[in-house]
């Protein structure tokens, strides 16, 4: 009893130096910044980060790393206490790769020349317990997985490989090494707008009254879309429209967590509740002076990737878009549909359904949920909601309820 005192004394000790020493720097480092090792992406192609997650695993061994690690950790003002992982390699001198380095018997410039490699990368502890029960001890694994359907890697501190199961999280404190999903940038990131949308879009400026539009109050899925290597989900809705006068569509709004103003919301479960603006009546109005007859889609997204910006391989969309579409005589989009005596959203007929492909969008991780569709149209009715999410082969993935103030 008396040495698991010591220990958890001298743990403590390691922790508090750590803490109360030098911090992981909150934003990627930029060409400015001194006192960091800059990890700088590669121009080669990207590698897995199998092998950085065994480094940092292997580095874990050393109690003075393993209290280094747990204070950057907890000091993170991100969601889930997360860092961009190239930064924190860098940060303080470079201390991170130094120590990598030292305890896997590398070179520093083997560190972070895999570092440079790879794509991106976040770490933190992605299930809430682990982040509670980990005291900067040797229980604790380091793990990696690209998407959220792969089976997570995992390492201990003695470097031994294990697969774990991707949709039970294991009894042993994790510790994630991922693809970025989190906005690292120096303020919060503003909705996309790709068009003129208005005074309604921008970060809502200085007013503390709604603006007059479509808003969403509830919100139910089937699934959280997210494995729990990667935490909490990211729940996005895009209103997606006609671009200028094309057959292809854009996305004018979004509204998620990294949307700001309004359109700002969280959903970390399979419910929501509250009141979030999804397009403002400026933006419908104006919206429907460009696309006279036209109509717009609701559509959810998991985001893996950029806030705010749809990620993903385009001929998925348009299998999804198609199989809705087909299934429900293209009665998939809506549109503001108030009376002298009722405010109300409804279903309205869609004529685009290609998604316009931008130069900077890639194939990657988003999870495409679905395309809203009234209940009147689907022909089923859930208590409290008015749209169903359809996903792919017209699967009901949500239920949604719509409000036009």
């Amino acid at each position: 009893m008396l040495q698991r005192i010591l220990t958890a004394l001298a743990l403590a000790a390691l922790m508090l130096a750590a803490a109360c020493g030098d911090r992981t720097p909150v934003s990627p480092p930029t060409a400015g910044d001194s006192g960091l090792a800059a990890v700088t992406p590669s121009a080669q192609p990207a590698v897995p980060p199998e092998r950085l997650a065994r480094f940092v695993a292997r580095a874990l061994a050393n109690p003075a790393f393993r209290a280094y690690v747990k204070a950057q950790l907890d000091a993170s003002p991100y969601r889930e206490h997360k860092l961009h992982f190239q930064t924190f390699l860098g940060a303080n001198g470079g201390r991170a790769v130094r120590q990598i380095a030292a305890e896997n018997g590398a070179t520093e410039s083997a560190v972070t020349d895999d570092a440079a490699r790879a794509i991106a990368l976040e770490i933190y502890l992605p299930v809430p317990e682990h982040r509670a029960a980990w005291i900067g001890d040797d229980r604790v694994l380091v793990a990696t997985a690209l998407t959220d359907k792969e089976a997570p890697v995992a390492f201990d501190t003695r470097g031994r490989r294990q697969v774990l199961d991707p949709d039970v999280p294991p009894a042993t404190p994790v510790i994630a090494l991922v693809p970025v999903e989190t906005d690292f940038g120096p303020g919060p990131q503003r909705q996309m707008c790709y068009e003129d949308c208005g005074s309604g879009s921008g970060d809502g400026g200085t007013t503390t009254t709604p603006p007059p539009g479509l808003y969403l109050t509830k919100s139910h899925l089937v699934q959280t879309f997210e494995g729990w290597l990667k935490g909490s989900p990211e729940i996005e809705v895009h209103i997606l429209g006609q671009k200028g006068q094309t057959d292809s569509l854009i996305s004018y709004q979004c509204a998620g967590e990294h949307a700001g103003g309004p359109y700002a919301f969280n959903q970390d479960g399979k419910d929501w509740s509250g009141q979030v603006l999804l397009f403002s009546k400026q933006q419908i109005e104006a919206y429907n002076t460009a696309h006279p007859g036209q109509s717009v889609r609701v559509f959810f997204v998991e985001d893996d990737d950029t806030a705010c910006s749809i990620r993903t391989d385009p001929d998925r969309f348009q299998r999804l878009i198609f199989s809705v579409d087909s299934a429900y005589n293209r009665f998939t989009g809506g549109n503001d549909s108030s009376t002298v005596v009722r405010k109300y959203f409804g279903y309205a007929k869609v004529a685009y359904n290609v998604f316009q492909r931008l130069a900077s969008w890639i194939k990657s991780n988003d999870e495409l949920i679905g395309n809203a569709v009234e209940d009147r149209i689907v022909g089923a009715f859930y208590p409290g909601y008015n749209w169903f999410i359809k996903g792919e082969y017209t699967i009901t993935y949500g239920w949604i309820n719509l409000v036009m103030y």
